[in-house]
């Protein structure tokens, strides 16, 4: 994995990473997922070398190429390109979606201070429109 946002657990990290380089003693161990967030997106901010609008941009791209990496993970551990056989395993899968929450997370957060309300208000709503929930107009 190529992404200084997110290191796996069952890869080499690299010069790159949060765990050699960022924001570990800013978000210890057990650390809330949002203070979590909030300390890599400090940490990428002060890296980064973009203007803030192309850097917020491809933040929210980063998404696609993570959802690939999910792909990926999903094919290799399935088998399904004879070339590489069973090239994944199903822990590849699981750290390749915590991937991609993460990566969400950041966008979010990213795009707006209040990101933590902005999910917390939002999975209230998708929580509305679920089984027991009434028979409200929740929308989309």
């Amino acid at each position: 994995m190529s992404d200084p946002v997110v290191a796996s657990s069952d890869r080499t990290p690299n010069a790159n990473s949060p765990s050699l380089a960022g924001p570990s003693a800013a978000a210890p161990t057990g650390a809330a997922p949002w203070d979590t967030i909030d300390a890599l997106v400090g940490w990428l901010d002060r890296e980064s070398v973009l203007p803030k609008e192309q850097e917020r941009l491809l933040r929210v791209l980063k998404l696609s190429e993570e959802v690939g990496e999910v792909a990926q993970a999903v094919i290799g551990a399935t088998g399904q390109n004879p070339r590489k056989g069973h090239s994944h395993t199903w822990d590849d899968v699981h750290a390749e979606l915590c991937d991609v929450i993460v990566t969400a997370m950041v966008a979010l957060r990213t795009l707006t201070p209040e990101a933590r309300q902005v999910f917390d208000g939002h999975l209230r709503r998708i929580a509305g429109r679920g089984p027991g929930a009434g028979t409200g107009n929740g929308g989309g």
